[in-house]
């Protein structure tokens, strides 16, 4: 079978070097993960080396499974959040062992493969009101921008201000700034490869200059000694249930706003609001925990950083299968992947955060009701610094101020069910 057929490359209007392109783009940027993972689970007890081997082998079967079966251009890997959850929470404060946290997240993860193979989980999605289906998608999108402006250096702690700016004399953020120029001039341009080129021609300069040290080319990958260490029995009890409730909402939350937010970048969500074939792009992420939970990391989850690729023309899962395949790349050269800087992956960030806020433009602004949840949304995601959390307040914003106002015609059960979840995920 030809990749054309395989993946419908004709009938999408893209190419298998656009796909390719896209995909080094979203991997690019996805890197970070392979180390930034493992860093935080080994606070709670996980050994480094087989998280890291964990990390990039779930990565890639979610990303195959995304782009073989959904053909959607997403990138997927251990969420951020979840994993310090776990680490933090689970392991530290509650008191779990590492190998009792795999084990909610494998039943968290087994939970949302039934949800998906019955279709629940569509149907919650495509109920979602159109306007917090775009408030979500411009809720990453500053998001995304606002932790390129703190990795780049451009803005810092304040006691008084919470954020101030960073110095903006220091070379790393000079850099950054003119990568985002950088970004802007060669889409204006439109010339293909605009965020490799910046991400990668930023990383050289870093090597060259003694800015971002270039740790070597070619290592061999750890084992996976986590390979089925998890311990099942103890993720069933009534103490564990509050944790598996909680990776199944956060991840529900986390992944849906991802996916819903990708999905009106690629024209998928029509004028109802429904977003086609986000089942099958679902599954990804179930399988994905499942056989992450199995090799030794936590939850697998959709990546926002995916409208990298989006924005470099990505369109097909030929996309999602490069990806994949840079995350198994990653195992043998991890020294170049851990060696790009964060300030090169800032202004790729900043400049994908302000693709998505294109969304808000088709909000109805003479609907109070519809245009203050979805600002809320808009608002609480980066000020909270948690999607989930920004997704709740809107939700349950809307549903009030629908009810008060004479708009519950506008509420369906579907709304009302995830209303209650978002409660739940308050009171708890």
């Amino acid at each position: 079978m030809s990749l054309e057929s395989m993946f419908k490359l004709r009938e999408n209007k893209t190419t298998v070097k656009q796909e390719i392109l896209a995909g080094v783009a979203t991997g690019l940027t996805m890197m970070y993960i392979c180390i930034v993972n493992p860093l935080i689970l080994e606070a709670g007890g996980a050994p480094f080396p087989a998280v890291f081997t964990a990390t990039i082998v779930s990565a890639a079967v979610a990303c195959f499974v995304m782009g073989f079966w959904a053909n959607w251009p997403i990138g997927l890997a251990s969420g951020m959040g979840l994993n310090a959850f776990v680490a933090f929470a689970v392991c530290g404060a509650m008191g779990y062992s590492y190998e009792e946290a795999l084990g909610a997240c494998f039943v968290a993860g087994v939970i949302f493969l039934a949800l998906t193979l019955t279709g629940v989980r569509e149907t919650l999605v495509n109920a979602i009101p159109h306007s917090l289906k775009l408030a979500i998608g411009a809720a990453i999108g500053g998001f995304l921008a606002m932790i390129g402006f703190q990795i780049g250096g451009i803005t810092v702690n304040s006691d008084a201000t919470l954020v101030t700016l960073g110095n903006i004399k220091d070379p790393t953020v000079i850099l950054c700034l003119l990568g985002v120029a950088s970004i802007i001039i060669l889409d204006k341009l439109k010339v293909t490869g605009g965020l490799i080129i910046t991400l990668l021609g930023l990383s050289i300069i870093g090597w060259v200059t003694g800015l971002q040290e270039l740790s070597g080319f070619v290592s061999t990958p750890p084992p996976l000694s986590l390979f089925f260490a998890m311990d099942i029995g103890a993720a069933l009890s009534i103490g564990m249930l509050s944790v598996v409730g909680t990776l199944l909402f956060v991840d529900f939350t986390d992944t849906s706003g991802t996916l819903v937010s990708c999905a009106n970048l690629m024209k998928k969500v029509d004028n109802k609001g429904k977003v086609k074939g986000i089942g099958r792009a679902m599954m990804a992420d179930a399988v994905g925990t499942v056989v992450g939970a199995a090799a030794g990391t936590t939850t697998v989850t959709s990546y926002i950083e995916s409208g990298a690729g989006i924005k470099q023309g990505g369109k097909t899962g030929l996309t999602a299968v490069t990806v994949g395949c840079m995350f198994l790349l990653a195992l043998f050269f991890s020294p170049i992947a851990i060696s790009i800087p964060k300030w090169a992956d800032a202004p790729v960030l900043i400049a994908v955060g302000f693709m998505f806020l294109e969304g808000l433009r088709n909000i109805d602004w003479q609907d109070v009701t519809e245009s203050s949840p979805a600002l809320l949304a808009v608002f609480a995601v980066p000020y909270t610094y948690s999607i989930a959390v920004g997704i709740q307040l809107a939700f349950l914003t809307y549903i009030i101020t629908k009810w008060c106002t004479g708009g519950s015609k506008d509420l369906s059960i579907p709304v009302y069910v995830i209303g209650a979840a978002c409660l739940i995920a308050f009171l708890i």
